[in-house]
């Protein structure tokens, strides 16, 4: 019984070491309340008017980019790095206007979902919830 006691803790401590692995590995992007609306038709934001527009805005923890995929549908996204998020890198998008990058680590992250297509990050960027009324974009978490 005591063998099977001890096999027990050790398999635990063995997960619980994994457990913790990972989590220093994938740890999240701080939270920052974001409650904002942005008009596109402000000269400010004229670049979200036409579908493949992005702009960056003030809020999140790092910053957002706000991309408008079609004419009804906008994604935005933290700007800060999901690669090692204590190191405060933050993403900028590239000249190909739909791919983001940490030039910390050189990840790379499609702006039109947040997914990851070039490592070593692993996890997709912070999305904000978005609701487009025709007239303002509300961007939430």
């Amino acid at each position: 019984m005591r063998k099977f006691a001890l096999l027990i803790f050790i398999a635990s401590l063995i997960a619980f070491s994994v457990a913790c692995k990972k989590n220093n590995d994938d740890s999240n992007i701080p939270y920052v309340a974001v409650n904002l609306k942005v008009y596109p038709s402000d000269p400010s934001f004229n670049k979200l008017q036409v579908p493949g527009g992005w702009v960056y805005i003030t809020g999140g923890s790092m910053g957002i980019v706000v991309y408008r995929i079609s004419q009804d549908e906008f994604a935005a996204f933290d700007r800060h790095s999901t690669y090692k998020p204590e190191n405060l890198c933050r993403i900028e998008v590239d000249k190909t206007q739909i791919t983001a990058v940490d030039s910390c680590s050189s990840s790379q992250w499609v702006i039109t979902d947040g997914s990851v297509i070039k490592g070593p990050a692993t996890r997709p960027l912070k999305k904000y919830t978005t609701y487009w009324d025709g007239y303002a974009l509300k961007i939430t978490n």
